[in-house]
This record gives structure tokens, sequence and C-alpha cells, in this order.
């Protein structure tokens, strides 16, 4: 945290107000939460030294007072009681040691009333019925030029010729977007992190990296100002759910930026992890649930740093893990997300990330979580949620993104047929489901910031991409599209991340209309066709119940065919690939479990129906097919 901040907790005599003090965390809280206790983190110099106490209040108690190894800490526990009413708590402060004209001073700590619309309106959770869109609020589009460079932060640079720089976008560039949203048929926007990065530019990739994707917060009760700040995250949530759509906010519990309040001004040796230094993890996953790992593997993954410019959060300290606890209900309730993507789960410690699921639960039974792992199994992706694993340790979280689906999926388009090869991967690893408490949770997606960008995969071919697009928006969980696939955006990361995180064209005030991708008239004819073949399935996605809430049923692929069935007892959908070179016209024989006493299907993309028994599938060719009677 900036130098000014850490020497000004109290700035105006004799009162100021708790959201003006940037060295008290939380900023604020409310009364009726479930669990009545409060930690509160005052951070300004030689804090240690002075003597607090508060006045009374009714259904407030002052439970105790710790310090920390760094004098510049204070930790006040509070209990704050079912009867505690909204109000202004009023804390006395004697000793002052910071150079100050009076003797005592009277700081004010404000209790809100709990929002009426959570789990209503606000918080709803996300689940199987939602369409997540992935982005990049610095890279989507810039509605607002005013707040491109802030001064007061360390970076000052806002260059879209440098594609390691920040390039100006922002939240009021998204709600500007928010009608082309809904019509591709998104119900749900997942932003890369918005926590304030006020990092300089450091070294990743052998390139100097400025922190435009998010993953380097600097403060947690502070959004970044270059994308509106606070206030206009609130209003971009509020307008969000105004309009029915829902927000999934990037959680990061695993680490820091080196430039975080807490990082230049450690409250105690154990607050980050330091038996590695600054090495590494191993990244092995299967060290946690392995019946033959070592003690060291394991610590050498939990205790590892991600890069060395972030600092490790010891989540096993219990005012670290407080902190984090506290901030994810605090943002919660703020800003009324609808859930939460955890960044690098299988790095934090499991008993924490356990505690932190069921605190938000506990506060917003509507509330999501879903992990962010890249593993190397199914085994290893169930592991890290509710799952059927006998293992010693069980965890929580509702849902993971399905990193092997994906990868399944991508050999589908790529792969010829074969026993473990092509479609015969998406089936196996369907048929591992058998691990998950509820597959429905997981969140299927076929690229993300971290990966090659899907056209590029499948070699700039649309009609392997077809394939994936039918599979993603039809298989069982939550599809996640990252931005501009739908227009055909493309790269892989040669040499960084770089080329997979390029400006949606068309969301700068500056960008030619002939290249503005958000229209119509902006698009290629092969781009259009992208864009309506996702809206027009993610559209009906939207009032299929057999997609979204519907059972499935796959059949063994052979001879290059490979189907599953979607159902319940008012719908059923038919997902039929064939990934051989030659035109194929089905026996339906085998297949009569789910198509017994249906005579048609009509091709959800063209509307147009034809009969089943005339039904040819084209060589590369797959079709999602509602079957009528």
């Amino acid at each position: 945290m900036k130098k000014v901040f850490l020497s000004i907790l109290l700035i105006i005599v004799f009162r100021v107000y708790a959201q003006d003090m940037p060295g008290i965390y939380p900023a604020h809280w409310w009364t009726g939460m479930k669990n009545p206790n409060l930690q509160l983190i005052i951070h300004r110099d030689r804090v240690a030294m002075e003597k607090i106490s508060m006045l009374p209040y009714a259904g407030v108690k002052l439970v105790k007072q710790s310090k920390a190894e760094n004098p510049n800490y204070l930790f006040i526990d509070l209990q704050i009681s079912a009867s505690a009413k909204p109000g202004k708590i009023k804390f006395r402060i004697d000793n002052l040691q910071s150079p100050e004209s009076v003797s005592y001073k009277i700081v004010e700590y404000e209790l809100k009333p709990r929002s009426r619309d959570n789990g209503k309106t606000r918080i709803k959770g996300v689940n199987a019925t939602d369409f997540i869109y992935l982005l990049m609020p610095d890279r989507f589009a810039n509605g607002d030029t005013r707040n491109d460079v802030i001064e007061e932060y360390r970076d000052k640079v806002c260059d879209r010729k440098d594609k390691f720089s920040r390039h100006g976008g922002d939240f009021k560039g998204i709600e500007d977007k928010l009608d082309y949203l809904d019509q591709l048929g998104v119900t749900t926007l997942w932003l890369t992190p918005v926590i304030e990065n006020d990092m300089p530019k450091m070294q990743e990739w052998g390139n100097q990296v400025a922190g435009y994707h998010g993953y380097w917060f600097t403060d947690h009760y502070a959004i970044d100002k270059r994308f509106g700040g606070n206030e206009g995250y609130k209003k971009f949530c509020s307008t969000l759910h105004a309009r029915g759509m829902k927000v999934i906010q990037d959680a990061v519990y695993n680490h820091v930026g080196n430039h975080h309040w807490f990082a230049l001004d450690p409250p105690m040796k154990s607050w980050f992890n330091t038996s590695q230094g600054d090495k590494g993890p191993n990244h092995r996953e299967e060290v946690f649930y392995d019946p033959y790992a070592s003690g060291h593997d394991k610590t050498q993954m939990l205790e590892g740093w991600f890069v060395p410019h972030l600092p490790d959060l010891n989540q096993r300290n219990p005012y670290v893990a407080n902190f984090l606890i506290q901030h994810a209900i605090w943002t919660t309730e703020e800003y009324g997300i609808d859930g939460w993507r955890v960044d690098t789960y299988k790095y934090c410690d499991e008993l924490f990330m356990n505690n932190v699921n069921a605190a938000l639960e506990r506060e917003f039974p509507t509330v999501t979580v879903f992990g962010e792992s890249w593993v190397n199994s199914t085994v290893a992706n169930a592991y890290f949620t509710q799952n059927n694993i006998a293992a010693p340790f069980k965890h929580n979280a509702r849902g993971m993104l399905d990193f092997q689906t994906c990868f399944a999926m991508l050999a589908g388009m790529n792969e010829p047929f074969g026993w473990q090869n092509g479609t015969a991967k998406i089936y196996t690893t369907l048929t591992q489901d058998v691990l998950y408490r509820n597959p429905l949770n997981n969140c299927t997606f076929l690229d993300n910031h971290d990966m090659d960008r899907v056209f590029s995969t499948v070699n700039e071919d649309w009609k392997k991409l077809k394939m994936g697009i039918n599979w993603l928006l039809t298989i069982r969980g939550i599809p996640q599209l990252y931005y501009g696939t739908e227009v055909l955006m493309k790269n892989k990361k040669e040499g960084s991340d770089a080329p997979v995180r390029e400006d949606f064209p068309g969301g700068w005030p500056d960008d030619k209309p002939k290249d503005n991708r958000f229209t119509k008239e902006g698009r290629s004819e092969k781009q259009n066709e992208a864009f309506n073949y996702i809206s027009t399935l993610a559209n009906f996605r939207k009032s299929s119940s057999a997609l979204t809430t519907g059972k499935t049923m796959q059949f063994v692929p052979k001879d290059n065919l490979y189907l599953y069935f979607r159902y319940d007892a008012k719908q059923t959908v038919m997902v039929i690939t064939n990934t051989g070179d030659k035109a194929v016209k089905p026996d339906w024989k085998p297949f009569n479990e789910r198509i017994n006493g249906f005579t048609k299907a009509r091709n959800v993309i063209t509307s147009k129906s034809q009969p089943l028994d005339g039904l040819e599938i084209n060589a590369g060719e797959s079709l999602v097919l509602e079957l009528t009677r």
C-alpha cells in the first residue's frame, strides 16, 4: 500500500468514517450475519502502542485485541449479536502515536443492514441453466477513456500498440455491449479479477508485463480504478442484475502481488509461506490424494510461490484465513455477486478452502463456488469438488472447471476416430462422471485466457469448431465461452499469453466501423455465420429443459459415429457427430432405447424437420436435433 495510506488511519479531528480509512479492514460490516464474529485489522504506524476502547453499543461486544510481531498492526475481535441494529460503533483511541494536537480521537465503524434482495435478484448462484461468457475487462471494451490512466497508480501506461500494456477496457465498456451479449444468449459474465492491481510492470515470459489480467492483488477492498472503482463495480453488478444477468467474480486466495500493503509491510513472519523461498511448487496435484505421497512433496506443492513476484499466502495462519474469508463474504454482500471462480484452487490449503466455501454458503445459501485446477486426470478434477471418491479428505466445492472434458472435446474435434482417440475420449471422459457428486455443477469450456484459442486449435476449420460448439452447449454442466470465440478470434500462445488476450475489435472509440465485430456490418460472412450459429443454439438452450436440467445417455462410439441424448419427460435432444470422411445414414435400431416412439428430428439451428428414417449425416458433420413424434 502507498506510504501515505500507511500513516493516516485517522485524518480528521475527532471522527472519521471507516470507508474513508484504508487502514481498517473490512471497511464496514453488516448486522444479521449468521456468524456473529468479526475480526478487524487496523494497519497504521505504531498502532499497537495505542490504546483502543469501544464505547457501549447494544448487541456488540469487544472480545479481545491481539498484537502482531509488527507494531503497525492490531487485530480487534468483535462479537455482533442477532439483536444488534445498523449504526456506527464508536472506538476511542488514546496514546496517539502519530503527531496530533489532541489527546484522543473517536473513530466510527459502520454496521449496515443486509440487502433484502439476496437470493432473489442478486446472489442467485450459477447453474446448468446458465451460459457463461468469460472476458478480460481491460481487453473487451473501453467505455470511459478518462480512467485509462490513474496518476496515483504505479503503472501509468495505457498503450494499445503494446500487447503487454494495459489497453483501457472498463466496466462502462462492458455495460455498453450488454445488448450484444444478450443477443448471443449469454446469461452470466465471468470477469477476470477486478480487484486493484497497483503493480508496476513485472518480468514475465521474458517481457515487461502489466497486471492488466487482474491476478496481482494489492488491496482486496479496492476495485481497480482503471475499470471504474468500487462505485463503478457496484453499478455494473446492479445493471446486470436489473437485466436478469449474473456476475461471477474471480477469487485468488493463493497469492497476492508483491506490492500489496501486507507484502510491503508484513504483519508477521508466518503471513507468507517461506520454507522454499520464492521457488515454484511442483504442480503435482496427485500428492493430495496419493496414498503413498510424501510430506515433502505435499509441502512443496502448498508452499511454493506461483511466480517470484506473487508472495504465497499461508492460509494455515488463522489471521490470514480470517482476512480472506471475511473479504469473500464482504464482497458477496457488498456487490451482490452470484458466484465465485477460485483461481489456483489446487495450490491452496485444503482445510482453508473448505472453510471459506462453508462460510460463504452459510451466509449466502444460493451463492456458487467452482474451482480452477488445471489437472492431469478426471480423478484429480473430481477430487477437488464434492465427489464419490474414498479419499481421506473430502472437498466441499460444488463444482470445478472441467479441464478433462475440455481436453476430450479438443481431441474429438482434431483426432481421427479410434478406440481411445477422437470422440472416444469424450465418451470415456463422461463415463468417469461416476466420480462426481453432481457433474452438472462442473463448468465446461473449449478454451480460456490461459490456453490457445480454440479456433486456432482446430486450424481455423469452422466445421470442426461447430462440433465443439455443439458439444459445449449440449453436454452436461455449465458452458463457458471465451470472449471473441463467437466471431472467430484466433491465435496461439507464442512466447506469452498476449496473443490469446487481444482486444475485442470494435470495443474502442478509435476502432473503425468496418472492423467492429459487435455489429453485423463489421463481421465477415464467416464471422456472422459463427455468431448466428452460437446465438441460435445458446438461445435454444435457454428454454430447453433437456439440455439444462435433463439426464444424459450416451452410446459407445462406433464407425466414426458418436451419439448422446439429453432428455427428460418433456423433451429429447439428440447430438450426433460423424467424424469420418463419408456420409452416413444411421441404423437407428441400436438407439431404440432413446428414440423409440419418435419419428422426426428438428434441426435446432435451421428449424427444419425431417423423418428420422431419411436422415443422413455428412462427413465431418455434427447435428443437434430435437426429436418429435
